[in-house]
């Protein structure tokens, strides 16, 4: 039987469980199971991996997405770039980390984008907002970071006026705000100066219209949750297990 799985903590609410679990009966795919484990600190990692050989692959979540790289004896050139891994290959021997993140933002992202489409605002300057910078690196868009607190190249929400929020037509929340249960809170950003030209991308999917999104709708502009780019970057998992 070969096992795969998501390590992480707590491990409340797994997407990821359900997706291959339904994928392995739907596809028909025999001998496969998808675990979780929730492990309460990162240095247990080791001590899993002894217990589960048959192990060939694991999703990483928060909070050991960054912590887990000096664990691993190889990054791709993405997970390197953005220091942080959300996927590991187990093959002989050897633990590579993978950042699928990238994959399913860019893939999901990139059939949503117009020409005027050109300058982001990433909002929030976590783990999942350097996966997204270096998509939109890939796709060659510029962008400019905004967070609560401004700093190292970050602009604060309060400073964004009218003409920063024209020039960014294209707005992507990396924060957990919003997500369920807390579902009245959104960025603090100038909602009313979105117009019918902006695109806003949400990358929580629970509600599938965030606050956020809400508000930008109002206003005319194009929304899209995280559901899709969810599936993207587990599929992209599958195929760096078995490619």
């Amino acid at each position: 039987m070969k096992t795969y799985g998501l390590i992480g903590y707590p491990l409340s609410h797994s997407f990821s469980k359900g997706f291959f679990t339904r994928k392995f009966e739907e596809e028909h795919i025999a001998g496969c199971q998808y675990e979780t484990f929730p492990i309460p600190a990162i240095t247990e990692l080791p001590a899993l991996l002894a217990q589960h050989p048959g192990l060939c692959g694991l999703n990483v979540t928060i909070p050991y997405k960054e912590q887990v790289i000096p664990y691993l004896d190889e990054l791709s050139d993405a997970a390197a770039n953005i220091g942080a891994v959300n996927c590991i290959r187990l093959k002989d021997g050897k633990k590579k980390g993978f950042n699928t993140d990238v994959i399913g933002f860019r893939n999901s992202l990139q059939p949503l984008l117009q020409p005027h489409h050109n300058r982001a605002l990433v909002l929030g300057t976590g783990g999942a907002a350097k996966a997204v910078m270096y998509a939109l690196q890939e796709m060659n868009i510029s962008f400019t970071v905004a967070s609560r607190t401004p700093g190292n190249g970050t602009v604060a929400y309060n400073s964004l006026d009218k003409a920063a929020m024209e020039a960014h037509t294209l707005i992507i929340n990396t924060t957990p705000l919003g997500m369920y249960p807390n579902v009245d809170a959104c960025p603090d950003i100038p909602y009313d100066f979105i117009t019918s030209r902006h695109l806003l991308y949400d990358l929580v999917y629970n509600p599938a219209e965030t606050l956020f999104l809400q508000k930008g709708a109002a206003q005319g502009a194009a929304i899209k949750n995280g559901h899709e780019m969810l599936i993207l970057q587990a599929e992209a998992s599958w195929d760096i297990w078995n490619g």
